[in-house]
């Protein structure tokens, strides 16, 4: 159970995606929350890698999720994705990626805060920075999240 709402797939993904992000993607279906609800690839016209394109999709879903949809303060902000782990499922004449991603993230407010302490006590003989870049790894949230992609039409 993830600490995040899902993305409802009430309007076009693409629609979405547009409206948020001004960038036009060749994509159908749902946010990649199952299988059932894989994010369908229809075309790859900047001829990326699938891996690339998964992962800006699922930077962008996450993004959704973890700041754009929540009130200011419970935003996330220093986001970031590494794939953990990826399958490859064929179904038919159907393609699916599973792909597992660790999502790191801090609250914006916290993030703020630290970086204004580091601007602050960097090159300062009693700053110690050790202890500031564990303070932050304490307040990163981490996550492991699957996204289901859909990607017979670009493999």
């Amino acid at each position: 159970m993830s600490l995040f709402k899902q993305i409802p797939s009430d309007e076009p993904i693409s629609e979405v995606i547009k409206a948020a992000f001004d960038t036009d993607l060749p994509v159908e279906g749902g946010w990649g929350y199952t299988q059932e609800l894989a994010t369908v690839f229809t075309g790859n016209p900047q001829g990326l890698p699938a891996a690339q394109l998964e992962h800006m999709l699922a930077s962008m879903r996450t993004y959704l999720e973890m700041n754009m949809i929540l009130p200011k303060e419970k935003r996330y902000g220093s986001i970031n994705l590494n794939e953990k782990s990826r399958e490859e499922i064929v179904e038919g004449e159907k393609l699916y990626h599973k792909v597992m991603y660790e999502i790191t993230a801090m609250k914006e407010d916290t993030y703020a805060a630290f970086i204004d302490e580091y601007k602050e006590g960097y090159g300062k003989e009693d700053f110690d920075m050790e202890a500031h870049f564990q303070r932050r790894k304490e307040a990163t949230l981490t996550r492991l999240e699957p996204y289901w992609f859909e990607v017979s039409q670009i493999s």
